[in-house]
């Protein structure tokens, strides 16, 4: 359902953008969003958005990252600037979707490795 690309190896300070191209219209998706997971922790949320185009931010990335979706492609993007080595960890990209019973179904894409070097 979620095919997520753009990762890579970018020095400090760089920037890279994130892709997650969904296979239905994003619409259909209450929320959608990235999460990463650095080698050795648990997964995190790294940034969210709406359908009606609401966004959340965790605080580590506030004022580098921006997430957009452009709904003719079914796309959500993920905007890195500043890069930091901390921000080295697989990427992955995150759907929500209210079902008719009224409970949430989670999609997720596969990881894309970013890769920050000092």
């Amino acid at each position: 359902q979620l095919q997520a690309c753009g990762g890579g190896l970018v020095q400090a300070g760089g920037s890279l953008r994130l892709s997650c191209a969904a296979s239905r219209s994003i619409f259909s998706f209450n929320v959608m969003g990235w999460y990463r997971q650095a080698p050795g922790k648990t997964r995190e949320l790294v940034t969210t958005i709406t359908s009606d185009g609401s966004t959340n931010y965790a605080d580590s990335v506030k004022g580098r990252f921006s997430i957009s979706r452009d709904n003719a492609k079914n796309t959500v993007y993920l905007q890195m600037n500043s890069l930091e080595p901390e921000d080295t960890a697989v990427y992955y990209c995150k759907a929500a979707i209210i079902n008719p019973k009224g409970a949430y179904e989670y999609y997720w894409g596969q990881g894309t490795l970013v890769t920050v070097s000092s």
